[in-house]
């Protein structure tokens, strides 16, 4: 993991309060407690990959010290360097003052069990259609997998990737309208060494994806409505708003996929899509369609999914 904070700076600029931590706190226990604490008091928010106070502060000691999920227990207690405590009181201090989500702090993102590489130019990883990828989609390709994958709105690559990563003979698309975005992609298709079988294209929906047909078509488009968007949290507003709203319903760009995506679909092919909270947004324009709203054993709502057949059989409801 890598920070974007200048450690040797930072401690320059410690204040006394934070210089007396850094003299009086000593163990990776001690510091899990204090910044689990300053996160309870700040009243910050989760939903970038942890949902409380303790795993956010869990996430960034272990991020700042560049250990593993599953370390042993015992390093609980082992007594961390001055600089190593410099650093996880810049973090915490960077993290309450300007709510900027964790992940950007340092750089990463775990999905599907794989570290991703983000800033500010890509949404962090956390669609769980990660479930899905870990499973192969087995519930819709049981003989064989796909072979070849189109990760529309892509972002930071991850689903697209981490399809790659879990189904090795699998050839992948990652698309975005966005430049900033697919410069992140190819930082994760290098990073994973899958440039061999994945490949990033600026595409508007499908528009940069002529001619092209994929057994599986997975996207989490922006899909915020007006409302939701003026209400979030800050710490989602340092997050890039063309990759969260979609108009007044949230449905901007998911009626331009449901209408265009049979074109780009196998026969056999299928359409996976995430919509969030727009689910019932999604219910109430589309009122005829049978959508299969899926279920996810790790929480997560709002994804559906729909075959070839039934885009076919609804193509007028989508016009």
């Amino acid at each position: 993991m890598t920070t974007h904070l200048n450690v040797e700076h930072s401690h320059s600029t410690l204040s006394l309060s934070e210089s007396l931590l850094v003299s009086q706190l000593f163990t990776l226990r001690d510091y899990l407690r204090w910044v689990s604490s300053e996160f309870y008091l700040a009243g910050l928010h989760y939903g970038h990959g942890t949902d409380s106070a303790w795993d956010e502060a869990v996430a960034l000691c272990l991020g700042a010290l560049h250990l593993p999920w599953n370390i042993d227990p015992s390093v609980l207690e082992a007594r961390l360097l001055p600089v190593e405590r410099q650093r996880i009181i810049a973090l915490a201090r960077e993290r309450v003052t300007t709510r900027r989500p964790l992940p950007y702090l340092l750089g990463e993102s775990f999905f599907a069990g794989h570290p991703f590489s983000v800033d500010e130019r890509v949404l962090i990883p956390r669609s769980p259609i990660a479930e899905l990828i870990e499973d192969g989609f087995a519930a819709w390709f049981p003989e064989e997998p796909p072979a070849s994958v189109l990760d529309l709105c892509t972002g930071s690559g991850c689903i697209g990737i981490a399809t790659a990563l879990y189904l090795p003979t699998c050839e992948v698309a990652l698309a975005d309208i966005s430049q900033d975005a697919l410069a992140v992609a190819r930082q994760n298709i290098t990073r994973h060494d899958v440039g061999d079988r994945v490949r990033a294209v600026e595409s508007d929906v499908f528009s940069g994806l002529e001619g092209r047909r994929f057994d599986l078509i997975v996207s989490n488009p922006p899909y915020v409505d007006a409302r939701d968007l003026a209400t979030m949290p800050a710490e989602f507003r340092h997050e890039p708003s063309l990759a969260l709203g979609a108009g007044s319903d949230g449905l901007d760009i998911v009626r331009r996929i449901l209408r265009e995506a049979r074109e780009h679909l196998t026969d056999e092919g299928w359409l996976i899509v995430e919509v969030g909270n727009s689910d019932r947004h999604v219910e109430a324009a589309f009122p005829d369609v049978s959508f299969l709203w899926l279920e996810f054993e790790r929480g997560g709502q709002g994804v559906f999914a729909l075959s070839a057949a039934e885009l076919d059989a609804h193509a007028a409801s989508f016009l």
